[in-house]
């Protein structure tokens, strides 16, 4: 076998770069995000989060690890809608980056119809493809590479005419540094979601998660270190869904009434999110029992957001936090009338972005189109933006004090500074606001915020440890940083 010079210095670049995974961790409707985590099934250990799917023959295939337990939230999404999907390297800090470059390999979305996105584990039949991309040989990248490119994004339509209800959407990466040694990496995570739509159609043949690929496949082994690779890439699983010019299931016609959806919505009284937990605003008071009962009731809902919090992160947990103290600060004072701020939307701006998409597949019979593969596929359009997500960059001192602003969203650096945010006022080494002492002691950046402070609270707090922190590899250790 013949091999290129730069493959071995490749090759050994992926073998260090054995940590440096990925994690599907943003859900984006039409260019608006629907939160960190929010409707995505994910990992229970932030630790391991980023891991590829321990074997092709598991139920992690599906929809991940711990997939098949659903989660609160269904999102809701239209016929033709552009979905797009955000990678990370790091779930809570897209900043980062999505994936090690080392990692090339192909990408596909995945859907699957069912009767509850909450209750349906994922596995087993029900599966069709909606679009791929494996190697595009005029550009000479692959599709991992493009998802670099796109600051960790991957967009592409609903098919038109789809038959309207619940469904799992599974956006899926394979990386194949290592396929040549029996390593294929799968990257897999499911969105729950309601698709508006008074169509009729579903794909006459689907297939099952796991079953689809397995270890002895062409496209599960492809050695991408040979100098010239065995092109056209033959992509994993079935071809492409290729929606029908006419409205049917299966070969009958079908009239379909527009239904609603019912579950994963959040509730009416929902004023802040963290993945998938709501804060719920508190019951009116206007005495002393009852100002301090709503403390209490505050710092329990505290403890379930971080509990509960997903690999994506708890900023949704601190700003909650920032309310809870704002009670205990009124019952403090004697001033019995609250809560304060009733019914006022805590959560930050929606990020809003403008993603190229895929094309979307042309009609044909409703079947799968011919064999899948790297030219048969529909390529995602290649393109860069700054506006949703910025390149990793050190915390630089700010050349004009008076040019800061205040954080919203919990990071600190590059004029924005943490004294005055919700989320605490000292900056972390890494960027971060916090008000324990891992932010505002060791490492603490005085020119974004204020440093050498402690986290109290009053006897009526209910003090908790924050579950999640980020691991950093540090040599050849792992440690847990704020």
């Amino acid at each position: 076998m013949k091999i290129s010079s730069i493959a071995p210095v490749l090759a050994l670049m992926a073998a260090q770069s054995v940590n440096a995974h990925t994690l599907f961790a943003e859900l984006y409707v039409d260019g608006q995000a629907q939160g960190d985590g929010t409707c995505i099934g994910m990992p229970s250990d932030p630790n391991t989060a980023t891991n590829p799917i321990p074997s092709l023959d598991s139920s992690d295939m599906a929809c991940g690890v711990d997939g098949t337990k659903g989660v609160a939230r269904v999102c809701s999404v239209d016929s033709g809608s552009t979905l797009s999907f955000e990678y990370r390297d790091w779930p809570d800090n897209p900043s980062v980056g999505s994936i090690d470059i080392s990692h090339k390999g192909p990408c596909a979305v995945y859907l699957k119809k069912v009767s509850s996105a909450i209750d349906d584990e994922g596995t087993g039949d029900g599966w069709f493809k909606i679009w791929d991309e494996g190697y595009d040989e005029s550009a000479g990248k692959w599709c991992t590479e493009k998802l670099i490119d796109n600051n960790g994004h991957l967009s592409v339509k609903v098919p038109e005419g789809l038959q309207g209800g619940y469904y799992l959407i599974r956006p899926e990466l394979l990386a194949l540094h290592n396929a040549d040694k029996g390593d294929p990496q799968f990257y897999a995570g499911c969105a729950q979601v309601w698709l508006n739509s008074d169509g009729t159609q579903l794909p006459q043949s689907t297939v099952s998660i796991p079953g689809y690929v397995d270890y002895n496949q062409p496209a599960t082994s492809f050695n991408i270190w040979n100098e010239k690779m065995a092109l056209p890439y033959p992509m994993p699983g079935p071809s492409v869904y290729t929606p029908s010019s006419s409205a049917k299931v299966g070969n009958q016609k079908l009239r379909v009434t527009q239904q609603k959806q019912t579950e994963g919505l959040a509730p009416s009284n929902s004023i802040i999110t963290n993945g998938n937990w709501n804060g719920i605003e508190l019951a009116k008071y206007n005495d002393q029992e009852g100002c301090w009962n709503a403390s209490t009731a505050c710092w329990a809902q505290s403890k379930e957001c971080y509990d509960t919090a997903p690999p994506t992160g708890h900023s949704g947990c601190k700003i909650w936090e920032g309310k809870c103290q704002d009670i205990n600060d009124q019952c403090s004072a004697s001033n019995y009338n609250g809560p304060p701020n009733y019914m006022k939307n805590l959560n930050p701006v929606v990020k809003q972005v403008k993603l190229p998409v895929a094309e979307a597949a042309q009609t044909g019979d409703g079947s799968y189109s011919p064999a899948s593969s790297a030219a048969a596929s529909k390529p995602a359009t290649t393109f860069k933006t700054s506006a949703l997500v910025a390149k990793a960059t050190a915390v630089a001192p700010p050349s004009n004090s008076n040019s800061l602003t205040v954080s919203t969203e919990g990071n600190c650096g590059n004029g924005v500074t943490c004294k005055g945010s919700s989320f605490g006022d000292c900056c972390s080494s890494h960027g971060y606001c916090g008000s324990s002492d891992q932010y505002c002691s060791a490492g603490c950046n005085s020119a974004f915020g204020t440093c050498g402070g402690q986290y109290k609270r009053d006897e009526h707090n209910h003090m908790h440890v924050h579950k999640h922190k980020r691991a950093v590899r540090v040599g050849g250790d792992t440690r847990m940083m704020p």
